[in-house]
């Protein structure tokens, strides 16, 4: 599954076109390599996406084309959310 296909379905970013502007800005790595949109997501994989001042990392646990709200959830664990100081 592609990068920003998964932060969108996953909803750890509500847009799909805002999940692929975040990605082509080198903000997301997956397994510490620096990640594109179109990157594959696989499950098992780390990504860790930096939003202004923190830094979101998860662990992908699913891949689904489509999920409901309340099962979004499932598809990654929070392994750790840190701030980054100025």
């Amino acid at each position: 599954m592609r990068l920003d296909k998964f932060l969108k379905v996953s909803r750890i970013i509500k847009r799909r076109t805002i999940a692929k502007e975040v990605a082509d800005q080198s903000r997301v790595t997956i397994n510490g390599q620096v990640a594109k949109s179109s990157s594959a997501v696989h499950e098992g994989d780390e990504i860790s996406i930096r939003f202004g001042n923190r830094i979101l990392t998860v662990k992908v646990n699913l891949l689904q084309d489509s999920t409901k709200k309340e099962d979004a959830v499932e598809m990654y664990t929070v392994l750790e959310e840190n701030k980054i100081e100025d």
